[in-house]
């Protein structure tokens, strides 16, 4: 029972090897290229290593001949090169050739042998040729351009003109400035930009959606041509004349745009309410960014909406501005915007008024700032020094560091800057989160911050209508401390603000058994009841609604029905 049936199990000898392609890198080397026999011999090397792809547009000469035989045809007998899409030719002139282009590199020329079973239909044009007929492709490979379909549905195909070096692409979110001209299939200019371009968010679109589409596929200087069919141009309604600037555009138009990225700016919001707006205009590949507490050097020009500088810092060999971060040592909007930026970033950084000097008008070091003015701060964060981390510190250095950062908070909540105040308390918390290193009694400080800290910190999140963070930070002082009322208390808040009634009861029910006479827990349990009984009657109001409506509905379905009895 334990043989193997010998019939069914080949001899190895038998078994088909592997196919592993052979691609030559010396001039005469030759090796097969393909499991069909595509054969390539190397006459002059290319220069890099970047070689076409399926779909790209190359240009190349060419002469076909039949091994043993006479040539058949050639791009230099014609005195211009050959122009086709690599894999979506269909002509014959270098059938079966398109595996061999794209191992080819630029200016390389190469001989391909192509056996019958590839050749397939070239008699159709070549008649003098043989079915069974071996034949030679010499190839030189003059230039290509990279093709993409940019929509993967052939509505905007896009041909590189330039290629560069940058390796980042314009995002949704990001502003670009972009050059464009655009032609109908007669060569008719229709629109183009300013001669320094147009600058706009690409999620904002402009002129036609095409542009939009395509420039996220495009790095900074690229150069393309786009071919356009209606849908992503000027669709079934096509546009009229501009101001006698340029003609109209037809209905369904097919156009040729031809679009430069001159430049972009990565776009981050800073703030949840769009207030504070930071636009990179020299990116930085680093990775670390100043924590709260860091020193920061930086070097500034502040600006109002019409251009009129009102303060500078860092110019003319002045020292750059040094400033703790996140201490309230500059405007708000400055320093959320410095927190996020790497050693060496350039941005331009938007300010609204509330992250500025909001209503108060402010007496710049070189003009004055009218209240309710929005700022543009062009900034570079010349350098900065982090806050050290909590795992380059010593017990003692942590519980001290957490302490610190405890009182901070709480001179922030009381000034009601709820959200200073929550990073402090968070920060407290991380710093006496990991606890290997401690003492027994360093531990017990440490659980007391993380206590504290947290329901200050939920505290905080109940301020700022974060309910559901709140939630979470009370259950994490109730894995620590399961009886405690406080933490009890305000996840009860918290669910009932989500109208998670059913546990904010449970938790003031085991609140109030822990501390049965506390006044603010009653009033708390009596306002829940009110407002359960509010939404039951509510929720009964409108289930009776829909009873009503379904029954009135059915009684005219029997009416119809009765009628056509």
């Amino acid at each position: 029972m334990d043989d193997i049936d010998e019939e069914t199990a080949p001899p190895q000898a038998q078994v088909e090897e592997e196919f592993r392609p052979y691609y030559p890198e010396k001039v005469e080397d030759e090796g097969v290229l393909t499991k069909e026999g595509l054969k390539k011999k190397l006459i002059k090397v290319g220069e890099g290593w970047d070689a076409p792809l399926l779909g790209d547009e190359v240009t190349v000469h060419f002469t076909g001949s039949v091994v043993g035989g006479e040539k058949f045809a050639s791009s230099k007998d014609k005195g211009e090169p050959f122009v086709f899409n690599v894999g979506k030719y269909s002509g014959a002139e270098l059938r079966g050739c398109d595996d061999g282009i794209i191992t080819m590199r630029l200016g390389e020329i190469a001989l391909f042998t192509v056996p019958p079973k590839l050749t397939q239909g070239i008699q159709e044009t070549f008649p003098s040729i043989a079915a069974d007929a071996t034949l030679q492709f010499e190839i030189e490979l003059i230039s290509w351009l990279k093709v993409v379909d940019v929509c993967e549905d052939g509505g905007i195909i896009k041909k590189i003109l330039h290629r560069t070096e940058a390796i980042e692409r314009a995002k949704e979110k990001d502003e670009v400035t972009v050059k464009y001209e655009v032609k109908l299939d007669d060569g008719t200019v229709v629109a183009k930009s300013p001669e320094d371009g147009v600058e706009f968010v690409v999620h904002d679109g402009q002129l036609c959606p095409a542009i939009a589409k395509a420039v996220v596929t495009m790095r900074k200087g690229e150069k393309a041509v786009l071919t356009v069919q209606p849908q992503y141009g000027f669709g079934e309604k096509g546009r009229p004349a501009t101001d006698d600037q340029f003609p109209a555009i037809p209905p369904n138009a097919v156009l040729t745009i031809f679009l430069e990225l001159v430049a972009f700016k990565l776009l981050e919001y800073i703030t949840e309410d769009k207030k504070v707006i930071k636009k990179i205009t020299c990116p930085m590949e680093t990775f670390e960014k100043p924590n709260s507490g860091a020193v920061a050097h930086i070097r500034y020009v502040g600006k109002l909406s019409d251009g009129t500088i009102f303060d500078k810092k860092g110019h003319d060999g002045e020292e750059p501005l040094e400033f703790l971060v996140d201490e309230d040592q500059v405007i708000s909007g400055l320093d959320l915007a410095a927190a996020t930026m790497r050693k060496g970033e350039i941005a331009l950084v938007i300010i609204g008024p509330e992250y500025g000097y909001a209503d108060t008008q402010y007496e710049g070091k070189l003009a004055v700032v009218p209240a309710h003015s929005t700022l543009y701060y062009e900034v570079e964060m010349v350098d900065f020094t982090k806050v050290k981390e909590s795992w380059d510190m010593e017990p003692e250095e942590k519980i001290e560091y957490a302490g610190r950062r405890k009182e901070e908070g709480n001179a922030y909540f009381k000034a009601g800057k709820y959200e200073r105040a929550s990073l402090r308390f968070d920060m407290a918390v991380k710093y006496v989160e990991f606890e290997s290193t401690f003492s027994e009694e360093q531990k017990k400080i440490g659980k007391f911050f993380k206590v504290t800290c947290s329901l200050n910190n939920a505290a905080c999140k109940l301020k700022l209508k974060k309910y559901r963070e709140a939630a979470k930070l009370c259950t994490n002082v109730l894995k620590l401390e399961s009886q405690n009322v406080k933490a009890l208390f305000r996840r009860a808040q918290a669910y009932i603000e989500t109208t998670d009634f059913d546990l904010a009861e449970l938790d003031l029910k085991k609140a109030l058994e822990i501390d049965p006479d506390n006044r603010e827990l009653k009033s708390e349990y009596a306002r829940l009841k009110k407002l359960q009984a509010y939404y039951d009657k509510k929720d009964s109001k409108l289930y009776a609604s829909m009873v009503e409506k379904l029954r009135l509905s059915d009684g005219k379905e029997e009416k119809k029905l009765v009628e056509v009895n």
